[in-house]
């Protein structure tokens, strides 16, 4: 009997490769988690057995004899991974992270290796939360304490609400607890002192988006950029808009390169007005406007805005890496924050 005379259709066999394809990279990912699990595990194990043979000082000549002694003949055996300062990493490890079970296998050791580097526990367990949940890569993670994400946090709310909030599993976060004063977007690679216009400001963002959607945080997906409406034949533009499904909203920016000024807010009051009454969804919750500003003048907002406002703010960027003392200054932390050296 002969096989039937199939007519070979390019695109039916297109999505037989996608859905094979598909089941090879599901197996891949699931045979390197595995693999990356035991790794974990296994470097948690041996910084117990060394904290426990080498006591609290592993600079001690024991510690170090015995380091030594581990070193040269695990290498030869498994290679690279297991040199002396490896093997203090390990140690180190275990003592950031004395409970096995506290561990995620999604994260890999260079996720660990920066994690366990942060000397403030609460700092740490929040950025290993928000790497997991956000699934952040070592790159994406790094960017993220270099530009002390954490503290800028804390700056903006409550910092017994927000210990509270981070423990949560899936949090319900308030607008203010989204909203950030301040954003670094050094990504745009702009030099310092550069005169900029705020089209191109947009248009870098929008060339940098994925690293401008971290930066916003978790929940955020573009919807439109220069979104347009009209009222009684007159054009209004709205910079960018966003919708954020943890906050089930819509998240309206507007960009300003020069100081923040009253008729900047009221704009904004006014697109958040017409989000509210005629593009809202049934059952999202009412729309937020940030102003994103080059200089924010925290007078002009406390006297523009009504004081029940929770829908209109203004935030500062900037779009460069500040120094350690600026960032302090312009988040009035210096009470609290500790940099680790």
């Amino acid at each position: 009997m002969n096989p039937p005379n199939y007519i070979f259709d390019k695109n039916k066999s297109e999505k037989i490769y996608s859905s094979i394809r598909s089941f090879v990279i599901t197996a891949q990912n699931k045979i390197y988690t595995a693999v990356n699990s035991a790794m974990i595990v296994a470097y948690w194990e041996i910084g117990e057995q060394i904290l426990k043979h080498c006591g609290e000082n592993d600079r001690a000549e024991y510690g170090q004899n015995l380091l030594k002694y581990l070193s040269s003949r695990l290498t030869p055996e498994f290679g690279k991974g297991f040199g002396e300062s490896n093997l203090r990493r390990m140690r180190q490890f275990y003592l950031a992270y004395p409970v096995r079970d506290s561990l995620y296998p999604e994260l890999s050791w260079s996720h660990y290796r920066l994690l366990m580097k942060i000397t403030d526990k609460a700092a740490r367990d929040f950025y290993t939360e928000e790497c997991v949940k956000a699934a952040w890569s070592v790159r994406q993670l790094e960017r993220q304490i270099n530009t002390m994400y954490y503290q800028r946090l804390l700056a903006s709310k409550d910092k017994d609400a927000v210990r509270a909030e981070i423990q949560k599993t899936e949090p319900k976060p308030e607008y203010e607890k989204v909203v950030k004063n301040l954003y670094v977007m050094e990504f745009l690679q702009i030099k310092p002192d550069t005169k900029v216009y705020e089209e191109e400001i947009e248009q870098a963002l929008i060339d940098h988006l994925q690293q401008f959607l971290l930066e916003l945080g978790r929940g955020f997906s573009l919807v439109a950029r220069q979104k347009r409406f009209t009222l009684n034949g007159q054009d209004f533009f709205i910079d960018l808009v966003f919708y954020n499904y943890i906050l089930k909203c819509f998240v309206l920016i507007d960009l300003k390169t020069t100081k923040l000024t009253h008729q900047d807010l009221g704009q904004m009051q006014m697109y958040v007005n017409f989000y509210t009454r005629e593009l809202m969804n049934e059952g999202d919750n009412p729309p937020i406007g940030i102003v994103l500003c080059a200089e924010k003048n925290d007078a002009v907002v406390k006297y523009t805005l009504p004081v029940d406002n929770n829908q209109i703010f203004a935030s500062k960027f900037l779009t460069c890496l500040p120094t350690e003392e600026e960032l302090k200054r312009e988040l009035r932390l210096d009470s609290f924050i500790k940099i680790e050296k």
